[in-house]
């Protein structure tokens, strides 16, 4: 068994900021279970917003089956003809999204 005495806990985080130049969030870190409240309390304020939104995720190290499952589930409540744009998402997402999403016209991802 290998001694884990010393090692500094892991502690998961998630940031969230609007974005100003246009509509939608810039987050950073990861979206897992411990980050879970936080990522699905940004996704929950992405339907009221009109027109193109936007999520920057350059800075999203991974995301789990789960959390991609909450974007889609966003994704369907934008309404007809709206679209959300993800931006850079980590390779993890991109996966899901193209192994249980990929039919989704709501969401466009951009690299």
């Amino acid at each position: 068994m290998t001694d884990l005495t010393g090692w500094p806990p892991y502690r998961a985080a998630l940031d969230v900021w609007p974005l100003c130049e246009r509509a939608g969030l810039g987050l950073s870190g990861e979206v897992s279970l411990p980050t879970r409240v936080a990522w699905e309390g940004a996704l929950a304020t992405l339907p009221g917003r009109p027109g193109r939104v936007y999520l920057e995720l350059s800075l999203v190290t991974f995301v789990d089956v789960a959390g991609t499952a909450a974007l889609a589930f966003t994704a369907q409540r934008l309404g007809s003809g709206r679209r959300l744009i993800v931006d850079r998402p980590p390779p993890s997402m991109r996966r899901a999204l193209e192994a249980f999403w990929s039919d989704l016209p709501a969401i466009e991802v951009t690299l």
